[in-house]
Order: structure tokens, then sequence, then C-alpha cells
């Protein structure tokens, strides 16, 4: 398949008016030279850009992970997302019983190994967090560390296991320990749903916390005494943080101003509940109803239970409303999440030897079009 007329974004520029070669699956050639062939898609000067890459996604278009931990909750994730140019996802599940943990995570192994690049891992949000910053998790879920659980899930699901959120001061020095010795090596642990001290956080960050989970949200914020966790992202200079672009949990000023701050270590994810929308109202967890309000979900109290967009929809938050330069969101959405994922030589760019998961998008950052592996999708 021949790619022509495009403006391609090659995972750190965009060169128009480019062609490109698929083969097998994979890119072969990326060149501004002229190709005529039958097969070929002039994409009429719009942008060619790798497939979109989301670490934190908790349904698809009928199912939420947390609700049902099944194969089939795992493909209505995966097949959602990709139809909106999100051509890889890592399925998320927030604070939950342990045997759910487990089953989510053999779910999403079953699946990782029928779409190798579709399915990147799991992501465990919880339970082991600070119940002051829940946010919309369940105290009846929410519990002190365990390294029984742990050894459970690091021995039997070590090749699933992608990132884990967690509040570090919720784990005494042994438990601690514990975590770091024994944690399979791709698995990256994340701060959040903390209300860590900026010393805390530090310290967090210098012992082998690597990323933050959605920045500004669930965690101590700055101030001008304590500078919190969000301080501690600010001033450390190796710590990686998300951000939820949907236009209601973070305003675009600060979403401006964390890209100016953090650069290169700030990434997207989408929070994504449900995308379809076509439920209004559904039970989240036991006792906690959400519905879905212009745009957002919300709970029974009005507070914000998770977004309702896809990638595609962050992406078009931080051009258009946060105004940052578009190479920049593109590496957000796509290059850096790859890259954090271990996929970084495979995924996030368009360059001879990646898959050819690519996403066509108009002037107005509207999909056209999805490729799957080369394969059109839509």
């Amino acid at each position: 398949m021949l790619f022509r007329h495009a403006t391609v974004f090659t995972g750190s520029e965009l060169i128009p008016d480019a062609s490109v070669r698929v083969e097998n699956g994979r890119i072969q050639e990326v060149t501004v030279s002229e190709f005529s062939d039958e097969h070929s898609i002039d994409c009429a000067g719009d942008y060619l850009v790798p497939g979109f890459v989301d670490l934190q996604v908790y349904g698809g278009a009928n199912q939420f992970l947390n609700a049902t931990p099944s194969t089939a909750t795992v493909l209505d994730i995966v097949t959602a997302h990709q139809l909106q140019g999100t051509t890889s996802v890592v399925p998320t599940l927030f604070s939950a019983p342990h045997p759910v943990v487990l089953q989510a995570a053999q779910a999403v192994r079953e699946i990782m190994a029928e779409k190798p690049f579709g399915i990147l891992g799991l992501h465990v949000e919880g339970p082991y967090i600070n119940p002051e910053k829940r946010g919309v998790h369940s105290l009846h879920h929410i519990r002190q560390p365990d390294s029984t659980e742990l050894a459970e899930l690091f021995t039997q699901y070590a090749d699933v296991l992608l990132l884990m959120t967690i509040a570090p001061e919720q784990f005494t020095d042994d438990q601690w320990d514990f975590l770091l010795e024994n944690k399979p090596n791709k698995l990256h642990l994340s701060l959040g749903h903390s209300n860590a001290t900026y010393a805390q956080a530090t310290q967090a960050f210098d012992k082998g916390i690597s990323l933050v989970t959605h920045l500004y949200n669930a965690m101590r914020g700055f101030e001008s005494r304590e500078p919190g966790v969000v301080g501690a992202v600010f001033d450390h200079l190796s710590v990686r943080s998300s951000i939820v672009a949907d236009g209601f949990h973070c305003d675009p000023v600060a979403i401006r101003l964390a890209h100016r701050l953090l650069g290169d270590r700030l990434f997207l994810i989408s929070d994504a509940l449900l995308i379809s929308h076509r439920q209004t109202a559904f039970e989240l967890d036991s006792g906690t109803t959400v519905h879905y309000n212009n745009g957002r979900y919300l709970n029974q109290e009005n507070r914000l239970a998770g977004s309702a967009i896809t990638m595609l929809g962050a992406v078009q938050t931080c051009v258009k409303q946060a105004k940052l330069p578009l190479t920049d969101v593109l590496r957000m959405a796509s290059e850096i999440p790859a890259e954090i994922a271990g996929f970084g030589n495979e995924l996030g760019g368009i360059a001879p030897g990646y898959v050819a998961n690519l996403v066509r998008l108009d002037s107005q950052l509207q999909v056209k079009g999805v490729w799957l592996a080369g394969e059109p999708l839509r």
C-alpha cells in the first residue's frame, strides 16, 4: 500500500507532501518522491500520523473493565478506541477486590496474544491509594498494601502488568522494599491518588517511581509553603506524568503551563469510562452511580468520575484550547506513551520498520481513516 500527498508526522517532525510505502504491515519507506501506484491512497494534504497510544482507559463502547473483567470487555475497549484512532490501548482497572484484579489480568493476557500491538498490557490503578484522594474509587476496595496479594499478582501475571498506580505514603518501609524487589521488570510504578508531601513524593521518585497518574487530579496540589505532589513533579528532572485533556479535568491554561514546565515528560491519556455515551447513567461500583453530562461523567455528588473522550479528543483540546504546537501534541499522544510502554521502536512513529498503525486526520483534526498494520479499519 502507498499513501501519497500526505503531511506525514514521523514521530518527531511534519513532512509535507510526502509518500509512505507499507509492506507486510510495516512501514518500508517515507519519502518526498512522487510515486504512482494503482493501490495508492491520495491523502490530498491531510495529516498521516502514528496511531495514538492510550495508557489509561477503563472502558469502550458498552463495557468497562471493573464491571465485567472479561475478554469480551477487553475486545470492546480496543475495538471502540481503534475506530477513533487509538490503535493501542492499556485497559485500566480502578480499585477492586483482588479476585477481580486477577480476572482482569487473565482477560488482558488472552487478548494480548490475539492483538499484540492493540493491547499493550494492564494498568492497575489502586487499590493501594490514599482514601483522602480517592476521587470516585470506592472506600470498600481501597486497602493497605498487601504483600501476599502483590506476590500472587507478580508471580502469575508478570507478562501482563504494565502500570500500577499507588500512593507511596501508604506503604511501610518493608512493604516498599518488597514492592521494588519483586515487581516485574516491565512494570512501571506511577504515583497517583496520593496526598504525599513534596518530600514524600520526591523520595518516591528517587527510589523508583517513574510516572505520575493524571497530573493535578487526585493528588496534593501546589501551595507556596508545601509544593505537594504537583510541585514535586514540576521540580523533578526525570519523572513523567500523564494528563487528562478533556476540558474538564484541567483548565487549558493548566495544561499549557504543565507542558511548558515538563516538555517531553508530559503525555496524554483519555481516562475514558465509556465513549459511546449511549448509557447515560450506570452503576460504576457498589453504591456509586455515574451519569453522562455534557461531555463528562459525574457521580451522584456531581464529582468527576472519568472522561468521555478518546485520545483524539485530547489531541483536539490541546491544540485548539491549550494552543500547544501540533507536533508536540502528537508526540504526547503517540511517541511518548509508546516509548513508556516499551514499544518505542515499533509504535508511535512513521519510519522504516515501524508497525503501520496509521491515522489520517483532516485540517480540523477529524479522523478520515484508520489502518492497523496497513489494513484499513475505517
